[in-house]
């Protein structure tokens, strides 16, 4: 599964601190960032969804905003 993030993330240092500490908690997933796209894209490919709630309270507890894109 392949969920789709949009957030305000904007420097690629940000980007990188995200996705390693993220994939400390999710070992298993992908992760990555666009910055280029309109909307930061935050992509985790991983087996399940169960982590959603996580990911939002994570980047929310960061100060960035963070929505599902659908």
């Amino acid at each position: 599964m392949i969920e789709v993030f949009k957030t305000n993330v904007r420097s690629k240092q940000d980007a990188a601190r995200i996705v390693k500490n993220l994939k400390e908690v999710m070992v298993a997933s992908k992760i990555n960032f666009d910055l280029e796209d309109c909307d930061k894209i935050l992509r985790i490919e991983r087996t399940s969804n169960a982590k959603n709630n996580y990911i939002l309270r994570y980047m929310k507890q960061l100060g960035y905003n963070c929505e599902i894109l659908e």
